[in-house]
């Protein structure tokens, strides 16, 4: 690679434009966005770092990544997949913005995260996120937000292969500090709801697993959706998604759907249900009915939705019977990742310690714990 951007001196380069991008909690609604469903997400204060810059080398665009202490280069006009995971989010970008005709020159970047990976809190969505928003700025494609969102979600379908919903994107770019976010997916209408959570924090806990069948049970999951819509469907052509489904019809149908996809559809119903009462729960400072919610959403996702873990279920039931712990659930797209907890802020090294021991002696691995607070999308530095 050009010797800018060796190794040695990357901590030299200044970028024209500098963005932070976050990564991402759901309080609750997993596994609903792409049923067209509600979430309830917001950014948090774990970033990707970029800095880019024209590089005027033609069709050249290098990447370095500080945190991998990786790099590769690509030209815009052969952009093919490659063997390196984290390398198709960044191809996948910048190949849907040339798809919408984008004009894009050669360019430089370097980018470093805080965001631990593996965790569930999107570190994909704020890399896709972060790198459309800065070859927006660098190149003035006048793509909107809106757009920007879109073909980041694109990139992860076209490129990468995962199937995802729209709300790790939405989350990462149009989150406001201090608030959650509930989102109807269908409409990507959303309510910024103040995120008070009195005298708690929220605490995440990575049971540092991430079993082999999370992508491909993932993509499994959104199939067998599709499969209950296409069977209500035959019968109701005004329903196109869960959405349109309610626990009554999934009753009527409930000789017709086999008993497996009948449960995955019984979920997201409920699930969408525990949304909207979990906004009310919030607004009215009641953590007691919020956190019953969170626990019957992760008791949702470990039986009728198959998407929890042995790790999972064990730091969520060790959470159970603490009163200082209001809720607690699986998050993210399941088989590994974190915990998500709210709990009074003056207890939290006491049961940090003891989730390290406990887990430890069950698991032989330390629970991560990160402390994370609701953050600002997108930020844009134009140098």
């Amino acid at each position: 690679m050009n010797k800018e951007f060796s190794f040695k001196n990357y901590k030299d380069f200044s970028g024209q434009v500098e963005i932070e991008s976050p990564g991402r909690i759901n309080l609750i609604g997993e596994h609903t966005d792409y049923n067209n469903g509600f979430v309830m997400p917001t950014a948090i204060d774990k970033k990707i770092y970029f800095k880019l810059r024209k590089n005027y080398k033609g069709s050249l665009c290098r990447i370095y990544s500080e945190t991998y202490n990786s790099s590769f280069e690509f030209s815009l006009n052969k952009i093919k997949r490659s063997k390196n995971a984290w390398e198709n989010y960044i191809l996948g970008v910048v190949n849907e913005m040339q798809k919408l005709g984008k004009q894009l020159g050669g360019f430089d970047c370097i980018l470093k995260s805080d965001i631990p990976i593996g965790a569930g809190i999107s570190s994909s969505a704020a890399l896709e996120c972060g790198l459309a928003s800065g070859l927006n700025e660098l190149f003035d494609l006048q793509l909107s937000k809106i757009d920007i969102i879109e073909l980041a979600q694109r990139a992860e379908h076209n490129f990468v292969g995962s199937n995802c919903g729209i709300m790790d994107q939405y989350a990462s770019v149009m989150s406001k500090e201090d608030h959650l976010i509930l989102l109807d997916c269908e409409s990507l209408d959303a309510e910024y709801i103040p995120a008070d959570f009195k005298n708690c924090k929220i605490l995440l806990l990575n049971t540092r697993v991430s079993h082999s069948l999370a992508d491909s049970e993932y993509n499994t999951r959104r199939q067998e959706c599709e499969e209950g819509v296409r069977i209500i469907a035959g019968e109701n052509s005004q329903v196109k998604s869960l959405r349109d489904v309610d626990e009554q019809m999934l009753e009527h149908f409930k000789d017709k759907l086999p008993g497996r996809i009948y449960d995955r559809c019984s979920y997201v119903i409920e699930e969408n249900k525990r949304v909207q009462k979990a906004a009310k729960a919030i607004k009215n400072s009641d953590l007691k009915e919020f956190g019953k919610l969170m626990y019957a959403s992760h008791e949702g996702l470990q039986h009728k939705y198959e998407v929890s873990c042995p790790e999972l279920d064990f730091l969520v039931d060790l959470a159970r019977d603490k009163d200082f712990i209001h809720g607690a659930r699986m998050m993210g797209g399941g088989f590994g990742g974190c915990t998500i907890n709210i709990i009074e802020a003056d207890k939290i090294d006491n049961f940090i310690q003891e989730a390290d021991k406990t887990y430890f002696n069950e698991f032989g691995l330390h629970p991560e714990p990160i402390i994370v607070e609701a953050d600002a999308g997108t930020i844009i530095h134009k140098n």
